[in-house]
């Protein structure tokens, strides 16, 4: 567990609740109203690892982010957002490191992530570097 400031901590679950999961991808915009917020739970267990940033205050999740992987080789950060009234007061830091270690701990060394546009300056100094020549694309179909 991560302590962040007074009133937060960052912490690596299993479970969760599902709501909660969901408002959460509401606030990072990649949430589709038909989504099944019963999924999450699946969700959450089917992740190599899965933070949550906790405001102690309520016990309600205040940010996520999780790494999928094979356990081995290779490690994804993904769906890293933290609620609006809650950002720039370093929680997101806390949740990539905590899951980086967690991947450096089980000796996956390759981590990599898509950023946003304009979000590189967050994560390289967190040891996140641009992947030259590389070009993320993603499946639209035949």
């Amino acid at each position: 567990m991560n302590v962040v400031g007074d009133n937060i901590v960052v912490q690596l679950v299993r479970s969760w609740d599902n709501n909660e999961i969901a408002d959460l991808y509401r606030a990072g915009g990649w949430w589709k109203e038909d989504y099944d917020p019963a999924a999450l739970g699946s969700l959450i267990q089917g992740s190599f690892s899965f933070a949550v940033a906790v405001d102690t205050k309520t016990g309600k999740a205040i940010g996520m982010g999780r790494v999928i992987s094979d356990g081995v080789f290779d490690g994804y950060i993904q769906d890293l957002v933290v609620l609006p009234d809650y950002r720039k007061s370093g929680i997101g830091r806390e949740m990539v490191s905590a899951l980086v270690e967690r991947c450096l701990q089980s000796g996956i060394t390759w981590i990599a992530l898509i950023a946003e546009p304009d979000t590189e300056k967050f994560y390289q100094p967190l040891g996140f570097a641009p992947m030259e020549r590389h070009i993320p694309l993603i499946f639209r179909g035949e």
